[in-house]
């Protein structure tokens, strides 16, 4: 069982949604997350922009299977990286950059962390890479890999914090509550979880759909069959879930029902 921590969030300007600065109880490191649309204003005013770190973009995905589409980067000065990015990647919303006090991050060690991410990001299947090539791990001793992987371990802590949960895959766990699903053609079962309602592997959705349907579940269906989430089976009654549990968002049981009976559900 993990021991409690300390999470301190700071606003520079007393904006919630504005630049946050994020530490954490007896680290080094220290997070910079903020809108793209105070990008200009944050690179100015932020010297933690100017130590080496490892850093995300954050923007929405373009296949609704995904959560989210990001790019991942690193960089000795990362406002010359994020400077770049900034005028020629247009998906991103938001970022959120990694350094430590003191420049105690080198090189090699964030090279390390992005690789690590990317690594990560790859192995949970839950966004998008906009990242056109994924760099080797660097060649690092014993004593500076551990170094490595326990800020790493701290770094995912915070990302779930400022809403970025991209990095470890959706566990089809036992639930206190598992939900389930029967209907004409259609079954399957769902849990709230801590990332929100994940619908589990083998669920089946009825093909067809009543005219009652409501708009916001027939544009869920439609997005789910576009992007390959809900796959025709024969006999062509039903669509069948991809392997893999899928999240839907927080407390979307029964949009996830609706969208698979096709049909208004309570």
């Amino acid at each position: 069982m993990a021991s409690g921590t300390s999470i301190t969030i700071f606003l520079p300007d007393g904006n919630p949604d504005g630049v946050r600065l994020v530490f954490k109880s007896h680290w080094t490191g220290i997070a910079v997350a903020s809108p793209r649309s105070r990008y200009t204003e944050a690179r100015v005013a932020r010297p933690e922009l100017r130590q080496p770190g490892v850093y995300l973009l954050v923007g929405p995905a373009e296949d609704a299977k995904y959560e989210a589409r990001i790019y991942v980067g690193e960089g000795e000065d990362p406002r010359m990286r994020l400077d770049a990015h900034h005028g020629n990647k247009d998906f991103w919303n938001r970022f959120v950059v990694f350094t430590s006090f003191g420049q105690a991050l080198n090189k090699a060690t964030i090279r390390y962390l992005e690789a690590r991410l990317l690594q990560l990001v790859a192995a949970a299947e839950r966004a998008e890479l906009d990242n056109g090539n994924a760099p080797g791990l660097p060649p690092l001793s014993e004593p500076e890999v551990a170094d490595a992987e326990s800020f790493l371990a701290d770094m995912l802590v915070i990302y779930p914090i400022l809403g970025v949960n991209v990095f470890e895959p959706l566990a089809q766990a036992a639930s206190p509550t598992r939900l389930h699903l029967e209907g004409p053609s259609a079954s399957g079962e769902g849990a709230e979880t801590d990332d929100g309602f994940v619908v589990f592997t083998g669920t089946l959705a009825r093909a067809e759909t009543v005219a009652s349907m409501p708009g916001w579940a027939a544009n869920l269906r439609e997005s789910l069959e576009e992007s390959g989430v809900l796959i025709p089976v024969e006999g062509g009654a039903s669509l069948r879930h991809r392997p893999g549990p899928r999240h839907e968002g927080p407390s979307c049981d029964h949009r996830s029902a609706s969208a698979r009976v096709g049909r208004p559900r309570g």
